[in-house]
């Protein structure tokens, strides 16, 4: 097929017109703490501003062979995850966030919180939890469960590593402020739609 045809591209290439980048939404999760703000979740879909799909890596192992490497697979890794937030008045996402770094380690004593020592979220009383990074078609409607969701991605047992810092200005004006976070998390599984079967299957069928 010529690459010197336009109709070419317009028949096989973005024939849906291309995913957009603006067309997502975070769900964050937040431990059963007192410090944190009940509403801190259903905000985080407003306010989380910029992030990323996950990334999918598997190593290489190279094997060395009279002066020569085959290249073989190695072992999954799930990097770190980051997300941009903006930062209203009520602090809630901040406040939350900084109430679940010290409840994993405090500030002045260095401890664990005991109420989230346990590292399963599924059983509660936990730090680490499960989030959500959305993907909409332009069609809509925007909702993580509905027909216009492309893909859903949660981010099983995650936590936060870094809350980083937020400048602050006298020349900054007409903005708002943001903040990033990074997040490390055990893996990540993609859906459709965030309440249905995974989009692949993640897992091999048993023998």
């Amino acid at each position: 097929m010529s690459g010197f045809n336009v109709a070419n591209f317009r028949a096989n290439g973005l024939i849906n017109g291309g995913a957009r980048p603006s067309l997502f939404m975070v769900t964050l999760s937040f431990p059963n703490l007192a410090e944190i703000d009940a509403t801190a979740g259903a905000r985080s879909q407003f306010l989380v501003q910029a992030a990323e799909l996950p990334a999918s890596i598997i190593n290489k192992v190279p094997v060395p062979y009279f002066g020569r490497k085959i290249q073989l697979a190695g072992d999954r890794d799930f990097i770190d995850w980051r997300c941009m937030v903006m930062n209203d008045e009520d602090w809630v996402i901040r406040n939350a966030l900084e109430a679940w770094h010290n409840s994993i380690n405090t500030i002045i004593s260095n401890r664990l919180d005991p109420r989230v020592a346990n590292i399963v979220p599924q059983l509660g009383n936990s730090y680490k939890v499960d989030g959500l990074v959305t993907q909409f078609a332009k069609t809509g409607p925007g909702d993580i469960d509905g027909p216009g969701s492309i893909r859903t991605y949660k981010l099983a047992g995650m936590f936060p590593i870094e809350v980083e810092a937020i400048r602050v200005d006298w020349n900054e004006t007409n903005t708002i402020e943001t903040f990033n976070v990074t997040w490390a998390y055990d893996w990540w599984e993609p859906f459709l739609e965030a309440g249905s079967e995974p989009a692949i299957r993640i897992e091999l069928n048993p023998a």
